[in-house]
């Protein structure tokens, strides 16, 4: 991050209330441009029309979004204990299944991504929390063009004149999850702008094209920063937007070609509340953010970060709105074995939210996916535009 281009701000407040407060806002010159006239109050949700025509986003100068960072030292023995004796209660439990799609490809190049410099890469842990972060590809074979990793891909917008950017994924054939902070200023009323999406996006390389939003969807209390968050803008309860995406001229989605993940709500975990989480994102930190990364992790709920999810992660800017998925992969045929209690594949149950100020952590968070979050999100998106779904 360069300073002339962010300012950070940390408060401090008792841990019953606001243990503290990180967020950064972009300066004059950047907010000017932030984009919030054409948002829309429908219930708890907040929707933004996107105007057209809209310009690209310089796809090669792109930087990576900030991932927001939790100053807080973690906790290393309470949330875990909690996680393994208590049960959660999460409530309402629902989703829906993915499709794999045609895997047709039409690819186009959008230029090689230039070297972003200021996001360091996070190079050890230091609270004992297992993963493994690789390059999603094999030795031998590009994933990007593979279910189920092609409905993962990079998310470019603008905030103010400046190019960005994110990671996201499809949940439908037209409908794309990410981060609310990579569509939001949180608190501020102003959306963000230009968002473009790419699946499967590989060095440049965009092999089932760019795809531009006509509408964003996020929460209102995301909106207007009354949220309840653990820590102010960062570790928030409802950190989750929905995209929905201009279809071609012949009215097809991405998804048709490329496939979509299901998304899931109140499941995929045990009764103490752990996981078992792939993670996918495009981060600054690993290969420049020119590759897919993967990440496995367990992962466990914790009541004092707004019962976000935290697993151990080498990700870091740019890999925010990843996709957080379960039982990941192809599917096995079963002969003389059953299922366990989630066998639902494929699914997302979270997206990329934070890492800690710290970085010699390891560690990310993700914010639930509720009936109350991403279930509103998906149901309003989907009366909005249901070709999209």
């Amino acid at each position: 991050m360069q300073n002339q281009n962010w300012r950070f701000l940390m408060f401090t407040f008792h841990r019953s209330t606001l243990i503290a407060m990180l967020c950064f806002t972009v300066l004059g010159c950047v907010c000017a441009g932030l984009a919030n006239a054409q948002a829309t109050s429908v219930g708890r949700l907040t929707v933004f029309n996107v105007q057209n025509p809209e310009a690209d986003v310089d796809f090669v100068n792109a930087k990576p979004m900030p991932l927001p960072s939790n100053p807080l030292p973690p906790d290393t023995t309470k949330a875990m204990i909690e996680a393994l004796e208590s049960k959660q209660s999460v409530g309402t439990s629902g989703g829906a299944s993915g499709a794999e799609g045609t895997g047709i490809t039409s690819a186009e190049f959008l230029g090689t991504p230039a070297a972003a410099n200021e996001v360091a890469p996070q190079d050890y842990g230091t609270n004992n929390h297992p993963f493994t972060t690789v390059r999603a590809d094999m030795f031998s074979i590009n994933t990007n063009k593979t279910y189920p990793y092609r409905p993962a891909g990079k998310l470019f917008f603008n905030i103010g004149t400046a190019p960005y950017i994110c990671s996201a994924s499809l949940i439908a054939p037209g409908l794309v999850v990410t981060a609310a902070h990579c569509v939001a200023n949180y608190g501020a009323s102003q959306f963000y702008s230009g968002w473009q999406f790419v699946p499967g996006y590989r060095n440049g390389a965009a092999p089932y094209h760019k795809w531009k939003a006509v509408q964003a969807w996020i929460l209102t209390a995301y909106y207007n920063g009354s949220d309840g968050c653990a820590v102010y803008g960062v570790v928030c309860p409802d950190d989750v937007a929905i995209l929905i995406l201009k279809p071609s001229t012949t009215g097809a989605y991405p998804g048709t070609s490329v496939g979509w993940f299901g998304y899931w709500y109140g499941g995929g975990f045990t009764s103490n509340g752990l996981f078992q989480i792939t993670q996918l994102g495009y981060p600054a930190g690993l290969d420049n953010a020119a590759y897919m990364e993967r990440n496995d992790s367990y992962g466990y709920t914790n009541s004092s970060d707004s019962n976000n999810t935290i697993i151990g992660s080498n990700m870091n800017g740019g890999s925010s709105g990843g996709p957080w998925i379960e039982n990941f992969g192809l599917p096995s045929a079963l002969t003389g074995e059953s299922n366990g209690s989630f066998p639902q594949q494929n699914v997302v149950v979270g997206v990329t939210s934070w890492g800690y100020t710290d970085l010699t952590i390891k560690e990310q968070g993700a914010a639930p996916f509720t009936s109350g979050n991403i279930g509103a999100l998906v149901t309003a998106a989907c009366a909005a535009v249901p070709g999209a779904c």
